[in-house]
């Protein structure tokens, strides 16, 4: 499954040798048994659907075999194939404008079919482009209780990395989002001195975050501190109202109990689906795919109620698959001797990132099609030398060659660093033939190609 030094510096790139551990999946271009039909508008929610449908539904991929479906465009009148099915799951963002072009199309003139759009209810998770991460701390200097700005600092959605207020003497502007039922929502802040510099907050620093119910209200959620984060799991429906604290080691030196922040623990949350300035890629987060899958799940009950508990049982079963990667994933993350690796594509991987707390460092943005400068290669070769990283990672799909050579910049990271090695990452936005021949579904290409390229970039 690797890609050498040798081999691509003498050959220009070899064929991948992917394993032999066979899926369960048939090509993405064959009908299953089901006497209905559907289209799906990518390899991993058509996969998905596959799945959820068995043999009641056959779904169709219209992306072609080594492509992958970010930034694809169909050829000839799609939207008339599809309109003779009985239902178009997509994902409703620009990065798939084809797919919006068509279910608008679809929901003008073909009442017929069933249009989902795969990304509704996924907004509060979703990474925002216009904003950032909590800003690194300025650990290099000392940070006295007196210098500290405890009465005015800002409160941060992680799962969106959006800004949700922020506290200021005694009240709050902004505040908690709700919170859905056996669900989780963590939450930082930017604490800073009175020279700006950002204060380092966690278990092993002189501050600590936490968080407990206010009095006198409902223990209906399960707070778990972190020390640079709280993170709250809804267990109950109803209201509450929680006090953030500022400790050093076991003293309390601030709290918010003049205003406890109060939330309520929901069923379900509705939005309205994305927006344009949201990154797309939700369908590589293993507990994010959960969600997808069982909203695939209601949509078929929706359109035939009479095979509705199958479409359930399909999605849990399923389910437990995709908590299995999660749990795969964390396993990497804990035994990783790096918390950093170069990955030598788009940035594709930001949800995953986040989850399990390790940065793929890459030289550009979510587009496939951004360019590359050569600022941004010697960024990529400085981070290799400071890390001593001897394995570089690349997206299968940015050669001209999906599974038989490594993307130019891998070649040119070889060239100029002393990396022996190229690992295969893939967002799991298409297959290749080799990829289709083991039967490599979403699952498939998940713990046979990326679990193992991380241990081995990460060095776990």
């Amino acid at each position: 499954m690797n890609q050498t030094r040798r081999a691509v510096l003498k050959a220009g790139g070899g064929l991948a040798a992917l394993g032999s551990v066979a899926g369960c999946l048939s090509d993405p271009f064959q009908s299953g048994g089901g006497t209905r039909s559907g289209y799906a508008n990518f390899f991993a929610l058509w996969d998905w659907a596959e799945q959820i449908a068995g043999d009641e539904y056959s779904f169709e991929n219209p992306v072609e075999t080594g492509s992958m479906g970010h930034g694809w465009s169909p050829d000839g009148d799609l939207t008339r194939d599809i309109a003779s099915s009985d239902m178009f799951i997509y994902f409703d963002t620009p990065e798939f404008s084809w797919a919006q072009d068509v279910a608008e199309e679809l929901r003008a003139d073909y009442e017929n079919v069933h249009v989902v759009d795969a990304m509704q209810g996924l907004e509060s998770h979703l990474i925002s482009l216009d904003s950032g991460a909590l800003p690194e701390p300025d650990r290099d200097r000392e940070y006295p209780e007196e210098n500290l700005r405890l009465d005015e600092w800002d409160i941060i959605d992680l799962r969106s990395d959006q800004q949700l207020g922020y506290w200021h003497t005694d009240h709050w502007h902004g505040g908690l989002p709700d919170v859905e039922l056996d669900d989780s929502l963590p939450i930082g802040i930017v604490l800073e001195d009175n020279e700006d510099y950002v204060v380092p907050l966690g278990e092993n620093e002189e501050y600590q975050l936490e968080a407990r119910i206010a009095d006198g209200e409902d223990e209906i959620v399960d707070i778990e501190s972190h020390g640079d984060t709280v993170e709250f799991h809804g267990r109950e429906l109803g209201s509450t109202a929680v006090v953030f604290e500022i400790r050093r080691g076991d003293e309390l030196i601030y709290d918010t109990d003049d205003e406890p922040a109060s939330f309520e623990v929901v069923e379900v949350i509705e939005d309205d689906g994305a927006s344009d300035f949201h990154d797309p890629h939700v369908w590589v987060d293993p507990v994010l795919a959960q969600r997808v899958v069982g909203r695939i799940a209601d949509e078929l009950g929706e359109i035939d109620p009479e095979n509705a508990e199958t479409y359930q049982a399909n999605a849990e079963e399923y389910t437990e698959q995709l908590e299995q990667v999660h749990q795969e994933f964390e396993a990497v993350a804990e035994e990783a001797e790096l918390d950093i690796a170069v990955f030598a594509a788009h940035d594709s991987f930001q949800y995953v990132e986040r989850r399990y707390d390790f940065e793929l460092h890459t030289p550009t943005g979510i587009s496939p099609d951004d360019s590359v400068s050569p600022g941004d290669i010697g960024d990529l070769l400085e981070l290799i030398d400071e890390h001593d990283i001897d394995t570089v990672l690349y997206d299968p799909f940015e050669s001209a060659n999906p599974g038989e050579e490594v993307p130019q910049m891998v070649e040119t990271i070889f060239e100029n660093s002393d990396v022996e090695n190229a690992e295969p990452l893939t967002p799991a936005e298409g297959t290749t033939a080799e990829w289709n021949e083991q039967g490599y579904g979403w699952i498939e290409q998940m713990e046979e190609i990326n679990l193992p390229s991380l241990r081995a970039a990460l060095k776990a």
